[in-house]
């Protein structure tokens, strides 16, 4: 069952962040933004002017009391424990801002938003230094490449997802997820039938730094490995029955989180294949505990339920009802465990336990 975190917002949260304190931050419709300790305490509270959403929010890991926020079309730097005031503040893009990354070096800042541009701000002197301009519609997530602070990977409802080197200002590869599933449109068998199209949603980049995912509106997650300057799709696979609104990778893994429209959450290894061509960064250990953490604890539990894979299939290591269409997911140490966070169509945050992980 989850322990839910209320107390704080009154209107349904759209993102989430941790630091790596515990602190947690949450961002919600109407320009609210609150943070909340380790026990699902509310601590801290701030409105934006303008009462625009707050769609994104993104801890620093070098100061972590530092945190980017952007509500509208803007951008604000806070000061946790000094929320009066924004220690600065940035306008930047032309419409409304859907998802922020930070590099790990972080002196660059990327903004995604619904021209379908990709603004990169230099935190250095505090001034855009790329504009990447090649998604057709609305851009609704980027993410930046670990260990490797001048790369990233975007993706965006023109069902394109995109690698990025910063030193050029056009995308090194592009892929059409719609052209990626043409095969299977021309197999079906009823004339008549319709699949959702497969309007890209959400990305996210193992610690790895090479391999990465996408979740769509076709239910259906996509997995890539980056190789040079183009990428290859290690795999696909159907996720939710309706589109996948989240996907995150679990820090040094290749444990894949899913979140959905259907209101149901997944935890996926995708190990199987990349494994075979490049180094896991997990240690075999790890992986061990975590496998152990992944089964334990789960039979009679309605709410989360471990599958048995077979051989050759794909099968969800952890499986949640969570009932609400999922906003945001995040996999996040709390009080030294490892916990998924949940921001759905309600105002408080669910928290759902994976010991050990």
């Amino acid at each position: 069952m989850a322990v839910k975190w209320t107390g704080g917002p009154s209107s349904p949260i759209l993102c989430l962040a941790a630091s790596q304190e515990g602190l947690v931050a949450s961002g919600a419709e109407g320009g609210d933004l609150h943070f909340w300790s380790e026990d699902g305490t509310s601590v801290g509270y701030t409105h934006f002017q303008g009462d625009n959403d707050v769609t994104s929010v993104v801890f620093s890991t070098s100061c972590s009391t530092k945190l980017y926020a952007s509500h509208g079309e803007s951008i604000s730097i806070l000061d946790v424990r000094s929320l009066k005031d924004s220690l600065d503040h940035f306008h930047v893009n032309d419409e409304e801002i859907n998802c922020l990354s930070l590099n790990e070096t972080e002196n660059l800042l990327a903004s995604a938003d619904d021209s379908g541009a990709i603004k990169i701000l230099n935190l250095e002197n505090k001034k855009v230094s790329r504009s990447l301009k090649r998604h057709s519609n609305i851009c609704s997530s980027v993410a930046f490449r670990p260990q490797r602070p001048q790369s990233l990977v975007s993706c965006g409802l023109d069902m394109q997802v995109m690698l990025w080197n910063l030193q050029k200002a056009r995308p090194l590869w592009i892929t059409n997820l719609q052209e990626d599933e043409a095969e299977e449109l021309e197999s079906l068998q009823s004339p008549g039938q319709l699949l959702n199209p497969a309007l890209a949603h959400s990305v996210s980049v193992a610690s790895c730094g090479s391999v990465f995912s996408c979740g769509a509106e076709d239910g259906k997650v996509r997995v890539f490995r980056v190789l040079g300057i183009k990428c290859e799709r290690e795999m696909g696979f159907k996720a939710h029955s309706l589109g996948v609104s989240q996907v995150s990778f679990l820090p040094e893994s290749y444990l894949l989180l899913t979140g959905g429209n259907d209101g149901k959450i997944m935890l996926w290894d995708v190990s199987h294949g990349i494994e075979k061509k490049q180094k896991s960064p997990t240690k075999h250990t790890h992986k061990k505990r975590m496998k152990r953490a992944i089964y334990s604890g789960q039979s009679g539990n309605n709410d989360a339920s471990a599958a048995v894979e077979e051989p050759g299939k794909l099968f969800p290591k952890l499986r949640i009802d969570h009932g609400e269409k999922v906003n945001w997911l995040l996999g996040a140490k709390i009080k030294g465990c490892q916990n998924i966070l949940v921001a759905d169509q309600t105002s408080c945050i669910s928290v759902y336990p994976l010991n050990e992980l």
